[in-house]
């Protein structure tokens, strides 16, 4: 019966905060600076990307590939590749990236 007591008192103690709160804060609304977009010109002459190299064919093997740099990419961009066999991210070491 007592923790009972306890608990009330508790929670009256905590909306009375609460309340207290509310009432010191509704007064205080934050007041947002909207401005306008500055408009952002973008240079798509200039840009560095250009069409990939390689493409995902469906080969998966070292001996499909013409270059490291290509079982490379493949291993990276393409699925279900079989050219790292002891999963160490460097593909064809046997063939190509030795």
């Amino acid at each position: 019966m007592l923790r009972l007591i306890v608990y009330v008192l508790i929670a009256v103690a905590a909306w009375k905060a609460y309340t207290s709160y509310q009432a010191k804060t509704a007064g205080m609304t934050p007041t947002l600076l909207l401005t306008e977009p500055r408009p952002r010109s973008i240079d798509v002459g200039s840009s560095t990307s250009s069409a990939p190299k390689y493409t995902c064919d469906g080969r998966t093997h070292c001996s499909q590939m013409t270059s490291c740099e290509e079982a490379k990419f493949f291993l990276r961009n393409c699925p279900n590749t079989k050219m790292d066999g002891d999963n160490d991210g460097i593909p064809c070491e046997r063939q190509l990236c030795n």
